[in-house]
């Protein structure tokens, strides 16, 4: 197994490309510069109805890196809704020297001590490129999808890229624009400085908080 040098990843990135491996058992890496580019915009970020009242009920711990290698593992396992994935050995290893670079991070959903949702991603200046997702538990992944995204916001990150855009992704905003317009966006997003929020505790909650409690963070979040 060869990782990819962290160097030659974050540069393709920075450039607008990203790596994926033809199955979980092929060592074949593309580099691939899709047409239409997926983004989730961070400002029109829309939470369903049904999510807000799954997140005031808290129903997971939200931890931050705690464990970024179950994390990318749990995303490269099949289930039946997927039985093939694009993450081999090599992919993994990248992006786990990315995480120890400090570049990728984990948003993890814990219960019972046992990890049961999260994802994945790169970080570079002010632009976050999610990578994959899994869910062992109801709402898990989602829970983490609006745990990453407020952490963004209130960062100051300016773009959050898919990549693709699926019929999930779209529930939450998602949007297609074109590569030159991606490519705009992107020289913007990484020339700006910031740190990725890794402070414990969880800002979805916080935002999405019941009646009477502390709900800034997730104010300008969509109703549905």
């Amino acid at each position: 197994m060869l990782a990819l040098p962290p160097e030659l990843v974050l540069s393709a990135y920075a450039s607008g490309l990203f790596p994926m491996g033809k199955d979980r058992h092929d060592p074949t890496i593309h580099w691939l510069d899709p047409i239409r580019r997926g983004i989730i915009p961070l400002e029109r970020f829309h939470v369903p109805r049904s999510l807000r009242k799954t997140l005031r009920r808290r129903p997971f711990e939200i931890r931050i890196d705690h464990d970024f290698a179950a994390v990318i593992h749990a995303c490269a396992e099949p289930t039946p809704e997927r039985p093939r994935t694009w993450l081999n050995d090599e992919l993994i290893d990248t992006y786990i020297q990315l995480h120890q670079r400090g570049f990728a991070h984990s948003v993890e959903c814990w219960r019972e001590d046992k990890l049961v949702g999260g994802l994945y991603g790169v970080a570079l200046g002010g632009a976050f490129f999610g990578e994959s997702m899994f869910s062992r538990a109801r709402d898990a992944s989602k829970v983490a999808l609006v745990e990453l995204v407020l952490r963004l916001r209130a960062a100051g990150y300016e773009l959050l890229d898919t990549q693709f855009v699926t019929d999930h992704l779209r529930r939450f905003g998602a949007i297609e624009i074109s590569r030159q317009d991606y490519r705009v966006r992107l020289r913007h997003a990484i020339l700006k400085s910031v740190a990725f929020p890794t402070e414990p505790g969880s800002y979805a909650y916080r935002g999405f908080a019941p009646a009477g409690g502390s709900g800034a963070a997730g104010a300008s979040a969509e109703g549905g």
